[in-house]
């Protein structure tokens, strides 16, 4: 063949010794086809120029990942009417976490709760929310015999002198697009207290031939300190960890159903 291209392990050589920040993905390669001697020169040619252009290419190319992804930020909307909204049970949960010895997080839920809003899509600040719970309802993974039981019982709960835990809301503060503070007085083991918590708005929408009432939903969590309501069974000495948590905090999943169409 006439014209071949004069290009042989010494141009590589050459070139690795001139580009001092040539990728190592790239220097790797290079050095790679200067042991391949069964390359033809004009495949060497068109690997070194492709490889030279990615090179040159990826100041370029890092300026563009590097810039903010479109849909970082998603405002979640809805066509949710207003109106009075009742707990859909099937599709709620209540659980609590709490420190077990600073080894895990003991992780239980209650059976059995109910809850109210009414919802004021275009002014969000105005909605108010409601709840109760059993406390004879708590739950847990495999428990061990009698273990519910003292939970439920007078040095925890007492769920029979104080049959019935609640929370309503006194304010709302929006901390987001679809975010908010929700500040209320809830009452647990006879004693009230200011308790906040964080929650996003997930969407909603109108009934439909599916669903014949509007539905919205939201996740919550809060925390609280269970001796500021009187229950101090098994808290740890200060400084130590060897007991049950002060700490107790609180996560919520809960769908709501609203007006029918």
């Amino acid at each position: 063949m006439g014209n071949k291209c004069a290009i042989t392990a010494d141009f590589f050589s050459t070139f690795l010794d001139n580009v001092s920040e040539l990728p190592r993905t790239f220097r790797h390669t290079f050095e790679q086809l200067k042991e391949i001697s069964m390359l033809t020169r004009f495949s060497r040619a068109v690997l070194a120029g492709c490889i030279l252009v990615a090179h040159l290419a990826m100041p370029a190319l890092a300026a563009t990942t590097a810039a903010p992804m479109p849909g970082d930020i998603r405002t979640v909307t809805s066509d949710a009417p207003a109106g009075d909204y009742v707990l859909d049970k099937p599709h709620a949960s209540l659980l609590f976490r709490v420190s077990h010895l600073g080894f895990s997080h003991f992780t239980g839920h209650f059976a059995r709760f109910d809850a109210t809003l009414e919802f004021d899509p275009k002014h969000p600040t105005l909605s108010q929310v409601e709840a109760t719970v059993d406390p004879a309802s708590l739950e847990s993974d495999n428990p061990p015999a009698g273990f519910l039981e003292m939970l439920r019982g007078k040095d925890w709960l007492d769920a029979g002198q104080f049959p019935r835990m609640s929370f309503r809301s006194t304010s709302i503060t929006l901390s987001g697009p679809n975010s908010a503070r929700i500040l209320g007085e809830f009452t647990l083991h006879g004693v009230t207290k200011p308790v906040a918590l964080d929650a996003v708005f997930n969407g909603g929408y109108v009934g439909n031939k599916y669903d014949r009432r509007a539905r919205i939903g939201f996740s919550a969590h809060g925390s609280l300190k269970r001796s500021d309501f009187g229950i101090v069974a098994g808290i740890p000495a200060p400084g130590s960890n060897f007991g049950v948590g002060d700490d107790v905090e609180i996560v919520l999943e809960c769908e709501f159903s609203g007006p029918p169409r």
